[in-house]
């Protein structure tokens, strides 16, 4: 028996200003542009919106700065605030609300200046009182800290890390809206400046500026709207701590329940995927991600990787617009994970195309490894 909520919602709009340094926007004029060009997408009006889904670093009210701002008047709203991973959370609250009646018409939407507003994590304002004394620098120090477990128990390499950020710039070379798309090899990120052992500056993800929206409605409206639908199959989150010393497992996620959980809803497995948008923050990630949600066993993401398997004409796409590592990263990436997913269903992307798409994984990840969340979109076929 299929889950109630599979398939019943789609995404129908994508709005991506592209804006990666604007110094003259603020994050809101960042987010009101995405809104209005993702509206615009989807054939419909801002003052359609019944349902407002949103985060920002930046305000500590973000459903009721974005309202004003958009001059809407939302029945349902949720402004869940759990890092990266905040976008898909909110995914998941939308289609519920929408299935439930709670609202007709979900806006997510996104905003960030952090590259002009001098590169600054604006979302630390919670002391971290076991670490503090320490000085790490947050949060590279924790990724580093996952990064060097996960070589000591499975022989990880900084070679297999590298490989990461290749493949990235390779995909990255064929967006047009990438942000970094200069040549890069593995001997390059090797010698590039080391900021927090095991991790260089080339193993860390961009810091720019940008805005993204998405559209959802549910899935008998979105057939009669201008664009091809992406259908929601299945959503899962995870939650497992703050700090990185609380993290029970350095080397393994809560990746692990949103995957199995965003699975079980769509009623398909990691075999089954086609394209894959893994949140980037740091080469570790991808590595750990790959193995949190089935696409390889535990301490086999680097072999795979360096294989190929993850590059343009490899076997597994991951990261077709270059990804956090070479594409953007304004803060909060995981709302571009989503849209890059959409796209590919579209076969939007010219050269950078996955052929054929009909199922596709977008993962997003919060704080330092904190929250996690998996969605499973599919084409028409899929449902």
């Amino acid at each position: 028996m299929s889950h109630p909520l599979r398939g019943r919602t789609a995404i129908v709009g994508i709005g991506n200003t592209r804006r990666w340094n604007a110094p003259d926007r603020s994050p809101f004029d960042q987010l009101q542009e995405a809104s209005v060009l993702a509206m615009e997408d989807a054939g419909l009006r801002l003052k359609d919106v019944d349902g407002l889904f949103c985060s920002l670093s930046t305000s500590g009210l973000p459903v009721l700065n974005v309202a004003e701002r958009l001059g809407i008047r939302p029945r349902h709203a949720d402004g869940t605030m759990v890092g990266g991973a905040s976008f898909i959370f909110h995914l998941q609250s939308a289609m519920s609300a929408l299935v439930n009646g709670l609202c007709d018409v979900a806006l997510i939407c996104y905003g960030s200046n952090q590259l002009t507003a001098g590169g600054k994590l604006a979302s630390m304002p919670d002391p971290q009182p076991y670490e503090n004394p320490y000085k790490p620098r947050y949060p590279i120090s924790s990724y580093a800290l996952a990064a060097a477990r996960h070589m000591h128990e499975h022989g990880t390499t900084r070679e297999h890390l590298a490989d990461v950020a290749v493949a990235a710039r390779a995909w990255a070379q064929l967006n047009p809206d990438a942000f970094m798309r200069e040549p890069l090899t593995r001997e390059q990120v090797l010698a590039s400046r080391m900021v927090s052992d095991p991790l260089s500056k080339a193993d860390c993800c961009l810091v720019t500026d940008g805005g993204a929206a998405l559209v959802l409605t549910r899935a008998d409206r979105a057939r009669d709207l201008p664009r091809k639908p992406a259908y929601l199959l299945g959503t899962g989150i995870g939650v497992s701590h703050r700090q990185i010393s609380a993290m029970p497992d350095l080397t393994t996620t809560a990746a692990v329940e949103s995957g199995r959980r965003a699975y079980a809803m769509a009623g398909v497995g990691p075999q089954d995927i086609q394209h894959l948008m893994l949140y980037d923050a740091f080469t570790i990630n991808t590595l750990l991600f790959l193995e949190d949600l089935g696409f390889c066993n535990k301490g086999e993401a680097g072999p795979l990787v360096s294989s190929g398997a993850i590059s343009p004409g490899g076997r597994l796409p991951v990261n077709t617009n270059g990804g956090g590592l070479s594409c953007n990263h304004p803060g909060m990436y995981g709302l571009f994970t989503v849209m890059e997913a959409v796209e590919q269903l579209r076969g939007n992307c010219g050269v950078r195309q996955v052929p054929g798409v009909q199922l596709a994984l977008a993962h997003a990840n919060g704080g330092v490894l904190s929250s996690q969340a998996t969605a499973i979109l599919g084409s028409e076929d899929t449902l």
